[in-house]
């Protein structure tokens, strides 16, 4: 017996060392599993529309999926008239426009549509002419520089305008936007409101028949365009203007004044106007001293219903984040902040959008 402790202390000493490892083992094993946090399921929002807001929007949606990285807004430019006619054809989540969709466009759309003017900017007369800052172009002059009527730089009126610079002897290169453009639309019916022989031979809309010049697609590509060749004049958003570094023209207003595209006139021109409640209004020629002539609201558009409350809750909190706390964004950017009393109503509006 004596012989046979040692054996009987060990073979308890283990019993007791597997008891107490299995006590522990449930334990173990469910503690990562009760650690867990539930996982919301990601929301994906695709539009598209507009080119004039892209750099703002697409600043938007990234800081705001930073903050609630379970949402995602994909976003689109490829020109208001084919953002108009994806919002019809129900292809994407909302659309984008730099002009407001008529009742009858609307009318098409089973599941209603909310028009939310979310961001305002000018439109832009930009050209290539080295050594020639500031150019001048008065109303007479920039519709016949479009109607092909005036095609040298050193045309004498563009000279008289600008008798302190040095015009070259160089053709004049109109360039245009060749897909359907809500800058088309804004930059027409300016030209219209200004110039009788405009709204009589060409007219207005997203798009035109240009009297003269070279098409090309979108603002980027406009720009791009200005950039390459010396002597070509064209319109694109302010926006695209700032961020590319490109000549702008000053251009004269309702006033008499010749004025340049900044916060201050394009702010001007936004106040000209009060905002209605159907949330469309059109600044085709303010008539404020200060004024740049050319500025536009520019909307999305959304629907009033979606089948999916996930994807209309997600896109109710996206707009009015946009518009409170995103606000501050738009000038960096080269858009004008919308005054306190527009905001206001927009996101009255937003509540319209219902799953």
């Amino acid at each position: 017996m004596n012989r046979l402790r040692p054996f009987v202390f060990l073979l308890l000493a283990s019993l007791c060392l597997v008891v107490s490892c299995q006590s522990k083992l449930p334990e173990t094993a469910t503690a990562p599993d009760s650690a867990k946090a539930p996982t919301e399921t990601p929301v994906l929002i695709n539009g598209a529309g507009a080119t004039f807001p892209l750099f703002l929007y697409q600043r938007w949606f990234k800081e705001y999926q930073t903050l609630h990285p379970e949402i995602q807004v994909n976003y689109q430019p490829i020109g208001s008239a084919a953002g108009i006619q994806q919002v019809i054809s129900k292809t994407i989540d909302f659309g984008a426009s730099d002009v407001a969709m008529t009742d009858a466009e609307i009318a098409k759309v089973g599941s209603g549509v909310v028009l939310l003017p979310m961001t305002a900017g000018g439109v832009a007369v930009a050209y290539n002419l080295p050594g020639a800052e500031n150019v001048k172009l008065s109303r007479e002059v920039l519709s016949e520089i479009f109607l092909g009527t005036i095609t040298q730089w050193n045309d004498p009126k563009l000279v008289a305008l600008n008798s302190d610079l040095e015009l070259p002897d160089l053709s004049i290169i109109v360039v245009y936007r060749s897909d359907g453009s809500g800058t088309t639309a804004v930059f027409t019916n300016h030209l219209a409101a200004i110039n009788p022989a405009w709204s009589e031979t060409v007219g207005t809309g997203l798009n035109v028949n240009w009297p003269a010049g070279v098409g090309v697609k979108s603002n980027e590509g406009v720009s791009a365009q200005i950039q390459q060749e010396p002597g070509t004049i064209g319109y694109v958003e302010y926006s695209y203007a700032q961020e590319l570094g490109l000549t702008v023209a000053a251009l004269e207003n309702q006033k008499g004044n010749f004025v340049a595209p900044n916060l201050a006139s394009m702010t001007a021109a936004l106040n000209s106007v009060e905002m209605p409640d159907d949330l469309r209004v059109f600044i085709a020629d303010p008539p404020i001293a200060e004024a740049y002539p050319i500025v536009t609201y520019s909307w999305i558009l959304a629907y009033q219903t979606y089948d999916d409350p996930a994807k209309a809750k997600a896109l109710r909190e996206v707009l009015t984040w946009s518009l409170e706390e995103g606000q501050h964004l738009s000038e960096g950017l080269g858009y004008v902040p919308l005054p306190p009393a527009v905001v206001a109503k927009v996101v009255g509006a937003i509540e319209q959008i219902k799953p």
